[in-house]
């Protein structure tokens, strides 16, 4: 680890950092006797192999015509994916149409979808949940290695219901390779990248191999490194963010069964962040409420006019956050076991997660959670005219915060889902999707000593969608879902000072042991969202374009509302009130010849409570366009997009935030046809703007990273 995290000797996340740098050199070790095994069966006499097709879960949740899927969707894969990867996953999606990033710093950012983020979007490894703690707080990062991914899908609309009744937002499914799915070509098949930028002095690394050792068994090792100092950013007195700094240590090893009709896999993987905490003060920490109103400073100060408190900590080093996670995961997949079944696919996990935040390199907050998953779907054939997919997922966590930022009790959570997605091609011309799920979920506070009590409830979710192709390559969309979602267990049970938001915090039970006085409280209601969406595309010529609008009605839609204010510290208290998104999504491409192609782009959402006021960190309306050429072995891409002034604010504690102008350059050089290395040099933000992200907790204290150039080499082999 960097100097800057390493802590004082004999602590309990010292031994933590250092059993994770001896794990860490065991799995290089084995990395590299993986790779001399692989060589020596490539060397071995070849028998005939058997390749199966390699099946993904996609928004159809079955292998249809693009042109027939209800759901909106975007991809990254491949090359591009490599170019505009970032350290983080929110800030490598955040240039997709509707999806922006709830960025913290350069070590955490949560992806925002449609004017939502976490616990409303959910974030899966190969449709299993990542039990890390970004749902809980966005100073937490994501699980999630953007140069370890194959392929990134982003669903939103009826298809998320295959994964969550209470991701109304979207879903963000992240593809890997750690489990192979088939056999390699030639028995051994990988890739091995290197980047580095200027804005960070970032210097990155990552390789993957696989390698078919048997008839039928395969392995696969992949492995990264990232190291980066606090960007460089203007709007600042000095010319570097402090406490942006991030590094990660990741590290996968699977191995799997391959057959005709399917696989059978197992992976371990190994995960080791630290990274800095921006903006996070101190000042505030004796803060507290007294019913519905925050007092600052000693009790002698009662009267609550002056709200005094001291600056003692004003100077004190930047927290940091030090990550550990070790994640086992099962996936599998059979074609065909028996009559009237096409497909049965197989994903399990279990996390061991934890994370320590740093004050002055002591650990003064711990944050533990240990989940297990487990999701059977079943393809099933055609009954009649309904071809689809039904299923069952269980997931149990026990999620535990200890120490001086320890705002949530012990809490084991359980939910239990079914869910079916249904195809109905009637015509050429007419196809429709419906879908359901159902979903039970229990919350328990283990050993609390305020007495909260636990939560059990169901939800009940559908879907509707109809595709019209009403003139060949062209084809409307209409869809419409009805989603119930439950309360988070911060939603619930949240009592207490969170330094990262800047907030005294007060849950949603209403227990005479909650705060915000009992005024404030409550009875509980289902949030109930109520989608309609309609979408124009056309997927095939010259011309390609999607074009979409969606309104989103919800009903007891929980929010954190602001009961008292004093400078920048906010008490709030999670409430229920009815509220309203409605946004614009559209993104056309020309492509002119083989050479050139065109595109422009924008996204618009505008998020109100229906009894008056906007919701809070709301991203801006975007607009853009990218130019792309292709010369042979040479490729470039020239991306502007401008990012209206939000003026649509919370007025209680929100700020107008100003507008910017974003330039962007990649230029890149594959050899051999696009099968050989290829070498990339991307230069982001080139006009140097000051950024501040309204969508972000720090949107008027941490700018985004200045004028930078990146510098990739990848090799696939």
């Amino acid at each position: 680890m960097r100097s800057h995290n390493v802590l004082a000797h004999g602590t309990p996340a010292h031994q933590a950092l250092a059993h994770g740098t001896l794990a860490w050199s065991i799995r290089l070790a084995l990395a590299g006797s993986l790779a001399g095994i692989a060589l020596g069966a490539q060397a071995q006499e070849r028998g005939e192999d058997r390749i199966i097709e390699t099946v993904r879960v996609s928004a159809s949740a079955v292998d249809e015509d693009p042109q027939n899927l209800a759901a909106s969707y975007s991809i990254l894969e491949g090359q591009a994916l490599f170019e505009r990867s970032q350290p983080t996953l929110g800030d490598t999606l955040n240039s997709l149409p509707g999806v922006n990033s709830d960025t913290f710093g350069g070590g955490a950012s949560r992806p925002v979808i449609r004017g939502q983020t976490a616990p409303r979007v959910a974030v899966l490894s190969d449709s299993s949940v990542l039990f890390d703690a970004s749902n809980i707080s966005p100073d937490h990062a994501v699980t999630a290695e953007p140069l370890l991914i194959e392929r990134i899908e982003v669903l939103r609309g009826p298809a998320t219901l295959l994964y969550g009744s209470g991701a109304i937002g979207g879903v963000v499914n992240v593809l890997d390779k750690k489990i192979p799915d088939r056999l390699p070509e030639d028995r051994i098949e990988g890739s091995f990248g290197l980047r580095g930028s200027s804005v960070a002095e970032e210097k990155a690394g990552a390789f993957e191999i696989t390698a078919q050792a048997t008839d039928h068994l395969v392995f696969h090792a992949e492995a990264m490194m990232r190291d980066a100092d606090n960007y460089r950013a203007r709007g600042l007195d000095e010319s570097r963010v402090d406490g942006t700094f991030s590094e990660s240590e990741n590290a996968s090893l699977g191995v799997s069964w391959v057959g005709e009709r399917g696989f059978l896999g197992l992976a371990y993987s190994y995960r080791d962040d630290g990274y800095g905490i921006p903006g996070h003060s101190h000042e505030y920490e004796s803060c507290h409420p007294h019913g519905s109103a925050l007092h600052c400073g000693g009790h002698e100060d009662d009267g609550g006019e002056d709200h005094d408190h001291d600056h003692e900590h004003e100077h004190e080093a930047v927290p940091e956050i030090s990550l550990l996670s070790k994640r086992v995961d099962l996936r599998g997949e059979l074609a065909e076991p028996f009559a009237g079944v096409e497909r049965i696919r197989l994903r399990a996990s279990h996390t061991d997660y934890r994370h320590y935040e740093l004050e002055e390199r002591e650990i003064a907050t711990t944050f533990l959670n240990d989940g297990y998953e487990a999701r059977i779907e079943v393809q099933h054939a055609e009954v009649g005219p309904l071809r689809g997919v039904v299923g069952v997922q269980y997931a149990e966590n026990e999620f535990s915060s200890l120490g001086t930022e320890a705002f949530l009790p012990t809490v084991e959570s359980r939910t239990i889902g079914l869910f079916a997605v249904e195809h109905i091609e009637l015509s050429d011309a007419w196809h429709f999707e419906l879908g359901a799920r159902q979903e039970w979920q229990k919350h328990t506070p283990i050993n609390d000593t305020r007495g909260r009590p636990e939560f059990d409830d169901s939800a009940t979710s559908a879907s509707a969608a109809a595709i019209w192709q009403f003139v060949p390559d062209y084809s409307l969309t209409l869809a419409v879902t009805h989603s119930e979602r439950m309360p988070h267990a911060q939603e619930l049970y949240a009592r207490g000072i969170h330094l990262a938001t800047n907030t005294y915090e007060c849950g949603l039970i209403p227990h005479p042991l909650t705060c915000g006085g009992p005024e404030n409280n409550a009875s509980l209601e289902t949030e109930t969202s109520r989608n309609v969406e309609l979408t124009l595309k056309k997927n095939v010529g010259d011309v390609t374009f999607a074009v979409g609008a969606f309104r989103n009605d919800i009903d007891d839609y929980i929010y954190a509302r602001t009961l008292d204010q004093f400078e920048d510290f906010r008490l709030i208290k999670y409430t229920q009130g009815d509220a309203k998104f409605t946004g614009v999504e559209a993104e056309a491409t020309y492509r002119v010849n083989e050479m050139f192609a065109a595109t422009v782009f924008g996204d618009y959402v505008r998020a109100e409570l229906k009894d008056g006021g906007n919701l809070p960190r709301i991203p801006a309306a975007r607009y853009g366009t990218r130019l792309n050429a292709t010369m042979q072995a040479i490729s470039g891409e020239l991306e502007y997009y401008r990012v209206n002034e939000q003026d649509d604010i919370a007025a209680d504690f929100e700020s107008v935030t100003p507008g910017y102008d974003m330039l962007n350059l990649t230029l890149s050089y594959s050899m051999r046809g696009g099968e050989g290395p290829a070498v990339y040099l991307r230069g982001t933000n080139l006009l140097d703007e000051v950024v501040w992200n309204h969508a972000s907790y720090l949107a008027h204290v941490v700018p985004l990273p200045g004028r930078g150039v990146t510098a990739g080499l990848r090799v696939s082999f």
